[in-house]
């Protein structure tokens, strides 16, 4: 009966994993995206801040998707299983540069709930590596989003 909870308690873990892989890697999309698209009197600033935080989450939704092998799940990895799991949506159009920032603020806000999910999935499974994982990602969006308001406070 034990070995059922845990499995349980895994796949609970393993479905928030998902969905912070869902949020992170539509977020990675749409920030680059921003990136090859921003223009305007920040532009350099911002292309740059782009770049940053777009090369961070390449990594991460890496380390996420191999969290989620680790504990004997499968990794999504298409966009349409990233469109069903993701809170973060795709960009539409070529927004101005403070919306560009504003966009990711708020997606990255989304990705620190997604993330706080995650660590209470971990947590209550008693799986201390996922929950450092999310702990991580958490710390890390929390950052770039207060790197990214700042250029308009």
């Amino acid at each position: 009966m034990a070995k059922a909870n845990k499995q349980s308690k895994s796949e609970v873990t393993i479905e928030a994993a998902s969905r912070l892989l869902a949020d992170s890697y539509t977020l990675y999309l749409k920030t680059h995206n921003f990136h090859w698209n921003v223009t305007g009197p920040m532009f350099t600033t911002l292309h740059t801040l782009f770049e940053t935080q777009y090369t961070e989450l390449a990594l991460a939704v890496d380390e996420i998707a191999e969290r989620i092998r680790a504990l004997g799940g499968r990794a999504p990895g298409s966009y349409k299983e990233f469109g069903r799991l993701a809170r973060v949506k795709d960009a539409t159009g070529t927004p101005n540069a403070k919306a560009m920032v504003q966009e990711l603020v708020s997606d990255l806000a989304t990705v620190v709930k997604t993330a706080k999910e995650l660590l209470e999935a971990a947590e209550a499974g008693d799986d201390p590596a996922t929950a450092d994982l999310a702990t991580r990602r958490i710390e890390v969006s929390e950052k770039n989003a207060w790197m990214l308001r700042s250029h308009f406070e």
